[in-house]
């Protein structure tokens, strides 16, 4: 490691974060809207809010399961070859260059169905999605890489860490504006697949601009403490998973991201068919609660200094099985529907911004400590193999998700209120057993393990 290196300055963090936002709205539409544009709700005059594209809901659940399967697929290995690259333009910057532009270009062909025939489209936006994730693994797992590597110490990549997760977040709020974009779209005379059309390629645009922000002005060699691997992909993966603390802390992940993926795809539901409240309510509701969580991204941070990661998290786990208790009772309490989804989205704000923050970090400082252990530093095989196992949440919620809404309603119809209720309850039962898991996590051990190499560096 040299001892030339820089920290890196503010506006440089500043820009290392933006690039996160612009990979968190390009991806939001592919992540987020598949359902709500191909499985689309049905308007109250009984019309369908759009076209009826492919074969069925069962069809487009398989789609997005097995992409996202392929996307966990392809995280470790993109992520072993970023870690072994001697690229002169940086082992991450260059993976990140060819992704960006292919990655915003797809999240707009996917809601582009190019036929009127539902066999070519479906067979379309399979090959579509598949490229989609593969082009967007090649930017974010080594954009998660940098993080440990711009991050020279635990409490600079905490920082790092509060910083994209508040730009994730904002992603994730414009992204969310999709249904008033949508909706003001209309009102200015455009059909509703034209506006949502037009919705998705302004985020598209958006992002790839963003996301070539650290790549151009980013330096690795100046700013990064940059480290050899010597494993392959696929043994760098296995020896990943056999870090004991890194397993349980992935298994927990994936149950957050399972219930993460329910109200990404149900929230037009939920808000629709349980509350009886328009579309564009459900722009207001999450960026209400990505406001709120605003609020407590700084106390986190704080906090996770004071009494530590593991704490909180656990917290953050009790407390988001609650929202999801208080969503499933959503059209039944006696009480009006605003007031309803105000009571979850105060429920759900304090863990969603722990959440936010917390894991990134934990699993630099793994990484950091499994490479003071080995003499393997691994980062972008470690972050690979935790997007790798939260796709492998996404995937099972997108493929669970259409058989569970429609429970107890009629072959190739809507959603019903009891499948959408059971959803609810399904994320719920995924954050238990996820608290049940990370209270293996032993964060003790991988503090020590950093403070020995600090000490030796002194």
């Amino acid at each position: 490691m040299s001892n030339k290196i820089e920290s890196l300055p503010f506006g440089k963090k500043v820009i290392y974060a933006l690039g996160q936002l612009g990979w968190s709205l390009g991806s939001f539409g592919v992540m987020n809207l598949l359902y709500y544009f191909y499985d689309s709700n049905i308007n109250p005059d009984g019309s369908r809010m759009f076209p009826v594209f492919i074969i069925s809901a069962a069809i487009l659940g398989i789609i997005a399961a097995l992409s996202r399967v392929f996307d966990g697929i392809t995280d470790p290995l993109i992520a072993g070859l970023s870690d072994r690259s001697n690229s002169k333009f940086g082992r991450r910057r260059i993976f990140m260059a060819i992704g960006a532009l292919p990655f915003a270009v797809l999240s707009i062909l996917i809601f582009i169905p190019l036929s009127g025939s539902a066999i070519v489209n479906s067979v379309l936006l399979m090959v579509f999605t598949f490229l989609f994730y593969l082009f967007m693994t090649m930017y974010v797992t080594p954009f998660f890489a940098l993080l440990s590597e711009l991050g020279h110490t635990p409490d600079e990549r905490l920082g790092l860490s509060t910083m994209i997760s508040i730009t994730w977040a904002l992603g994730f709020m414009i992204g969310n504006g999709a249904y008033a974009f949508q909706g003001m779209l209309e009102g200015a005379g455009f059909a509703p697949l034209k506006a949502f059309q037009m919705v998705v390629v302004l985020f598209a645009v958006v992002s790839v601009i963003l996301m070539y922000l650290p790549v151009i002005f980013i330096d690795e060699k100046r700013y990064c403490e940059t480290h050899s691997s010597s494993e392959g992909s696929f043994k760098a993966v296995i020896n990943a998973f056999k870090n004991r603390n890194f397993l349980f802390f992935t298994l927990s992940d994936l149950t957050y991201f399972l219930a993460l993926t329910f109200i990404q795809t149900g929230i037009s539901f939920y808000i629709i068919q349980l509350l009886g409240l328009p579309k564009e309510m459900a722009t207001l509701m999450m960026s209400v609660l990505f406001i709120m969580s605003f609020l407590f991204y700084i106390p986190v941070s704080l906090a996770a200094k004071n009494f530590g990661k593991k704490k909180l998290l656990c917290f953050a786990f009790g407390m988001f099985s609650l929202s999801w208790i208080v969503l499933s009772l959503w059209g039944i309490l006696p009480i009006p529907a605003g007031v309803q989804a105000g009571i979850a989205v105060v429920f759900a704000a304090l863990p969603m911004a722990i959440f936010g923050i917390l894991p990134n970090a934990i699993v630099a400082d793994i990484a950091e400590a499994d490479g003071i252990k080995t003499g393997n530093f691994k980062a972008a095989v470690f972050f690979g193999a935790r997007t790798f196992m939260s796709k492998m949440g996404a995937s099972v919620t997108l493929l669970i998700f259409p058989f569970i809404s429609h429970f107890g309603g009629e072959s190739g119809g809507a959603p019903t209120v009891a499948g959408i209720r059971l959803t609810t309850l399904t994320a719920m039962i995924f954050l238990v057993l996820g608290l049940i898991l990370f209270l293996k996590y032993d964060e003790k051990a991988i503090l020590e393990t950093l403070k020995s190499k600090e000490t030796m560096e002194k």
